[in-house]
């Protein structure tokens, strides 16, 4: 049983952690009965809930008061890095520059547009700082519209193909169910237009009449798309397709060129893909290729043909195929050759291929973003006579990402630029001469210099072979030998942990941390091989290879278990719980954020938001007894022992609908009730935002602060 702890990771005091309540539910499947004394603290309506969250931020705050300076001056520091009053660079469309710009002490963005020829920004030469272009026009300021409310977020910003009218939506819970209205943007004014409980996504039609959007069903999944007539009520509106598979979920968007507006059904691993003629809105849709279980693939159009991303016949780094868009089923999609290592005919299913992640279509190029050996890059397919060319970056360590190219017929190309010590740039390559131009990097103020920090890309070796990469940063004056290091880590989904610059971080390397990403098999920057080499059964390896690379850095002379802490969320947060698990003698702080800790019960809760479409991540454990096992295996509630675990600081949010709040509420009670350790273990939730945390950016700043200072004083650096 954890004694009191004080503001000291080390000492105790009179300060007394809450402890909840106990109300025994037991499960009972596959032969093993599990009691499960704290399910209860799921009921939100239950006021002894809020009261138990409320006594555990009471709880955190007095634990870290003694920090209360430190944080102060984290958010000084961290404010006084970004440039608060600034304009992003415009992107150009049909002779209209839209932008955001954001100014000092405003906590959300003001979205704008000015005629491109007025402003100079065509090329990316737009003013910058606190200066107003030529005709500015104010979309929509987030400031004016969030007044009132705790939290506010913007989902919905879509602008009609004649630049009149702007469909936007809010939500100002953190549930993700979003209010949609459409502005005049000659006046200024909302239109009579009110549709509410919507998914943040829509499409207009070519004439600006009608738009698409997607509803969630009462799990939050996006399950139907409706046409939405302007100047009707929302009960008139046209059902146009529901997704009845909850595997699925619904999205809709306009192509490029303007010519059809996209329904897509995806589930984790499997696509579906419908079109509507923009022009012709009230047309039934027209399917691209009937979903098979484990065939991915996206469209874009060009001319007369569509262009599709695929892994079809085995390509499992996937393949660019075209086909007609009369007949566009998969007995007419034909290869392209993409030159080099990207192959030809079934491209992507050679050892080594790149994995491409990503197309964009314009009318002379197409655009490929691939991943090859843990790293990104960009190659570009000339239509005209199929010549491939590679776009060279300045960092072997580096990330690049598409940037906003919405001009169809551009022979130029944006996209985005970084690395752990190059702060987030975006460029422009003229896709016909080679030439770069940087039109924007991020400004980070104050004495920060570059040169002061190195990044570097390192390696670890697992049992069966396999090589984790970790991206590192630090400053090149850090003590040899070692010193005070923040592991962090996600590892699902195929998402990619790409390393990228942090002014936040600059607070913790400028004490002497370092930083370091681990890519872990789940994740995608190895390829398809390497997410599906960490899911199901075989999810135990993105543990282990967490694990692994704590020892590596330890080895390494890098850190030591003493000065050593970890940190992911959501999925990530289960990483770094499973891993606690593992190896608690290796840590001294874990930070887990909104943490999917609870894994084997939300699984086998058909209830609960995300759990159907989440099974072809994770497994269903109700129906599958080996999923079950593994998951029973590795769900780091289910697997808290008798040890002297670390200090961990764990956060949820009240209203978040991904990962329920009440994940972290039992995972840090079973931990405080199980230790032998008195390290503090706690716990903070928002009360008034979802997944994401705070809305605003000084209260995200301030929250980052906390994290930052827990890390310090537990690492014992808050002098």
């Amino acid at each position: 049983m954890q004694p009191s702890p004080s503001t000291s990771p080390e000492a105790t005091t009179e300060i007394t952690p809450p402890v909840a309540e106990r109300r025994p539910v037991t499960r009972d499947l596959f032969g093993r009965q599990v009691v499960d004394e704290l399910g209860w603290l799921r009921d939100r309506e239950d006021p002894a809930v809020v009261a138990h969250l409320e006594a555990e931020n009471a709880y955190t705050d007095a634990v870290l008061a003694g920090v209360d300076e430190l944080r102060e001056e984290l958010f000084a520091e961290i404010k006084g890095r970004i440039k608060e009053t600034d304009l992003s660079v415009p992107v150009i469309k049909d002779g209209w520059a839209y932008y955001s710009r954001t100014s000092e002490g405003q906590a959300y963005p003001r979205h704008c547009r000015c005629p491109a020829a007025e402003a100079d920004i065509a090329a990316g030469n737009g003013p910058d700082g606190g200066d107003v272009p030529p005709g500015e026009q104010v979309l929509l300021d987030e400031n004016a519209e969030a007044e009132g409310h705790e939290f506010f977020d913007v989902g919905n910003f879509d602008v009609s193909p004649d630049h009149s009218l702007l469909c936007w939506g809010w939500d100002a819970t953190g549930n993700e169910r979003f209010t949609v209205t459409v502005r005049d943007l000659s006046t200024g004014e909302d239109r009579a237009d009110r549709l509410v409980d919507v998914s943040p996504n829509s499409a207009w039609s070519l004439d600006g009449s009608a738009f698409f959007y997607v509803r969630p069903d009462d799990t939050n999944r996006p399950f139907q798309v409706w046409r939405h007539r302007l100047g009707t009520d929302q009960g008139d509106d046209v059902l146009v397709y529901t997704e009845d598979d909850e595997r699925f979920f619904v999205g809709v968007g306009l192509e490029k060129d303007d010519s059809f507006v996209q329904i897509v059904s995806s589930s984790k691993v499997t696509d579906e893909v419908r079109v509507v003629p923009a022009a012709a809105p009230e047309t039934e849709p027209r399917l691209i290729a009937e979903r098979r279980q484990g065939v991915e693939y996206s469209v874009a159009h060009r001319h007369d043909r569509f262009v599709i991303l695929t892994n079809v016949d085995g390509a499992q780094n996937f393949r660019v195929m075209t086909a007609p868009d009369d007949d566009p089923g998969p007995a007419n999609w034909e290869p392209l050759d993409l030159g080099g290592d990207g192959g030809a005919g079934p491209g992507g299913t050679a050892p080594g291929a790149p994995m491409i992640s990503d197309i964009d279509v314009t009318e002379a190029h197409l655009i490929l973003f691939e991943r090859a050996d843990g790293m990104t890059r960009i190659r570009s397919r000339r239509w005209s006579d199929g010549h491939v060319s590679q776009i060279e970056q300045p960092e072997a360590v580096s990330t690049v990402w598409p940037g906003a190219n919405p001009d169809f017929a551009s022979t130029s190309l944006r996209y985005g630029y970084s690395s752990m010590v190059t702060p987030a740039s975006l460029f422009t390559v003229d896709l016909v001469t080679g030439e770069r131009t940087l039109l924007k990097q991020t400004e980070v103020l104050g004495d920060f210099d570059p040169a002061r920090y190195r990044t570097e890309r390192t390696w670890a070796t697992a049992p069966d072979g396999a090589r984790i990469p970790i991206s590192l940063v630090e400053r090149v004056d850090r003590p040899a030998g070692p010193g005070p290091l923040l592991l962090y880590g996600y590892g699902a989904y195929e998402a990619s942990m790409d390393p990228m610059f942090s002014p936040i971080r600059l607070s913790l390397l400028d004490r002497g941390f370092a930083f370091a990403i681990a890519h872990v098999r789940g994740g995608g920057e190895m390829g398809r091989a390497w997410y599906l080499d960490g899911k199901f059964e075989r999810k135990h390896n993105s543990f282990d290879d967490f694990v692994l690379c704590a020892r590596h850095l330890i080895d390494q002379g890098r850190t030591s278990p003493d000065r050593l802490a970890i940190r992911g969320g959501s999925a990530g947060g289960l990483l770094v719980g499973a891993a606690l698990n593992q190896a608690p003698e290796l840590f001294a702080a874990v930070v887990a954020q909104v943490p999917f800790v609870d894994a084997l019960n939300t699984m086998l809760d058909a209830s609960l938001p995300l759990t159907v479409t989440e099974w072809e991540e994770w497994g269903n454990p109700a129906a599958d007894e080996a999923i079950y096992e593994a998951m029973a295996a590795y769900a780091p509630y289910e697997n808290v022992r008798a040890v002297d675990y670390p200090s961990v600081l764990a956060t949820g949010g009240l209203n978040d609908t991904r990962v329920g709040f009440w994940e972290p509420t039992k995972w840090v009670q079973v931990l405080r009730e199980t230790t032998t350790g008195s390290a503090p273990i706690l716990l903070w939730s928002d009360l008034g935002a979802g997944h994401g945390g705070p809305s605003g950016r000084y209260d995200a700043w301030r929250e980052e602060a906390r994290v930052l200072a827990y890390l310090l004083l537990t690492l014992g650096l808050s002098t």
